[in-house]
């Protein structure tokens, strides 16, 4: 299966580059390119897109909105958002991820690590290595306070099975699979039908919502070093 790809940036150049790379691959293709969300939004609908590579900041409609507006569609439930940022830890990064985005990249990443995060985004996982989570925490706490909890993300969290909170718990501090298999002694795909139960009782897209709604709860709480 050929994963459809989408680029969203400002950028003409980089758009070029990306494209370039995506379609060196045998397993994917560009199947369009917009400078504004907006743009990113209507062609992600039109061509079908698999992944939408957008910039957090573009003119007009930037790359927050339009992944939101992504999200929030039910027709475009399919759709894989992948942020692309300056810097891998930015003002936005929360933001994007509590729209709906799976996670987040640097636009200064090794191109390997560029196809490698398109694949992981299209098989439905998320961009939260621990050192992203890590980042994604402070933001937490750089935001407000740690004690105050989200009331709506603390009652949803009542559905979960004891087995599920604590694989939730591990998702949270950007485990993998493997190694949450590990630490619960079970085996991965244990792991990954409790994550999936998880997903579908507390509505998240992906893991990354998991994250933010670990967090956002209470049933997590960032450690200051």
């Amino acid at each position: 299966m050929t994963i459809r790809v989408l680029l969203a940036d400002d950028q003409a150049l980089l758009r070029s580059a990306f494209r370039v790379l995506v379609d060196s691959e045998p397993d994917m293709e560009v199947v369009g390119e917009a400078s504004d969300g907006a743009e990113a939004v209507r062609l992600a609908r039109q061509e079908r897109a698999d992944v939408v590579l957008m910039d957090i900041r573009m003119p007009g409609t930037d790359g927050l909105a339009a992944t939101r507006s992504i999200s929030e569609d039910p027709s475009l439930a399919h759709v894989r958002v992948v942020i692309l940022t300056t810097f891998e830890v930015d003002d936005y990064v929360v933001q994007s991820l509590r729209a709906g985005a799976s996670g987040f990249l640097g636009k200064g990443s090794e191109p390997e690590e560029l196809l490698s995060a398109i694949r992981i985004a299209a098989g439905g996982e998320a961009l939260l290595s621990p050192a992203a989570t890590k980042g994604l925490i402070a933001r937490f706490l750089a935001q407000g306070d740690a004690d105050d909890k989200d009331p709506v993300s603390s009652e949803r969290l009542a559905a979960l099975t004891v087995r599920e909170r604590e694989v939730l718990v591990q998702v949270a501090g950007g485990h993998s699979n493997d190694e949450i298999a590990e630490r619960l002694e079970v085996s991965p795909l244990t792991v990954k039908t409790h994550v999936n139960r998880a997903m579908a009782k507390l509505g998240a897209r992906d893991r990354a919502q998991l994250v933010v709604i670990a967090y956002e709860s209470g049933l997590v709480r960032p450690r200051v070093e």
